[in-house]
């Protein structure tokens, strides 16, 4: 049974200071920016050693490093990423990334990650 997904505005604003962070495990803080039904946008901050485990959604993810090298495998390929980098990854891929050192990176995600919610 699918879960009822929540009303979606025709516009969204997320101020900093309405924000609230998630550890959805440790090593890993997540902050929720504005969403709608199409878009989701997600700032995660790592702690140096943190490494996800693989993965895979629906949702294609657009990754940017703003601070911090990461080593990102996605499917059969890994590489390492650092800061001013991004990379795609499209919906239904296994990927996974490791903080090589402490980093912070905004996610956008389509459509909507309603799990994150």
């Amino acid at each position: 049974m699918e879960t009822e997904k929540p009303a979606i505005p025709d516009f969204a604003c997320a101020r900093f200071e309405d924000i609230v962070s998630s550890n959805p495990e440790p090593g890993l803080t997540r902050r929720v920016g504005a969403y709608n039904d199409k878009l989701f946008l997600a700032e995660h901050h790592m702690t140096k050693g943190w490494s996800g485990t693989s993965h895979n959604h629906p949702h294609d993810q657009l990754v940017y490093i703003v601070r911090g090298h990461l080593l990102v495998r996605i499917g059969e390929h890994a590489f390492e990423m650092r800061s001013g980098e991004s990379f795609v990854v499209r919906g239904g891929v296994e990927h996974r990334a490791t903080a090589l050192e402490e980093s912070h990176v905004v996610d956008v995600f389509t459509p909507c990650r309603y799990d994150y919610l």
